[in-house]
């Protein structure tokens, strides 16, 4: 009697799953929900300046850059180098910085992030945390430049603690992405 292969089930792919479960039974995600998925949130997170918080200082984190950063140290293949570009673009419709300057600096922190993937192989949470947090304060210490290069009189000491708020809630941003991929990837 020969014995079908679609019909066998491999016992040890299914370690650690529930009771019950068949791969079978959940569809495999498709192309465009796992490249969607992660767009759709980033731009999403980017719209956060749109809600009605008032503040009096900047404290609110760039949850747009949050998330970016926690799909792109999340997964390192997920995208391009320039994939930063269009949503840098959306980013700064909504933030109110001058247009570019997200996209300039969110392709800066996915260049510096790859070359941290060239030179580091094997990455762990607090390494991933120091590169986010590196990655942060440039990027808003750079937003702080531009804007005051188109005429803004900010000073540094100003967006220190927007950094220090940024860096802290980026492990909240992780967290969302990993519980919106397990949604995605459908585990």
């Amino acid at each position: 009697m020969a014995i079908n292969p679609a019909k066998v089930i491999n016992y040890r792919a299914l370690a650690g799953r529930p009771r019950g479960y068949d791969p079978r039974l959940r569809p495999a995600p498709t192309m465009v929900r796992t490249q969607t998925v992660p767009i759709a949130t980033t731009m999403l997170a980017s719209l956060a300046p749109l809600l009605p918080i008032i503040d009096t200082a900047a404290i609110m984190p760039p949850w747009g850059l949050l998330v970016l950063l926690g799909w792109r140290l999340l997964d390192r293949d997920i995208w391009p180098v320039w994939m930063a570009l269009p949503l840098g673009l959306f980013d700064d419709m909504f933030s109110g910085q001058p247009i570019g300057s997200a996209m300039c600096l969110w392709t800066i922190a996915f260049l510096v992030i790859e070359v941290f993937d060239r030179r580091m192989i094997w990455r762990d949470y607090r390494e991933d945390w120091w590169i986010a947090a590196g990655v942060i304060a440039g990027v808003i210490i750079g937003s702080l430049l531009i804007a005051n290069g188109t005429g803004g009189g900010t000073s540094l000491p100003y967006v220190l603690p927007q950094i220090a708020i940024s860096v802290l809630c980026f492990p909240l941003s992780v967290r969302f992405c990993a519980m919106v991929d397990r949604i995605r990837r459908g585990i």
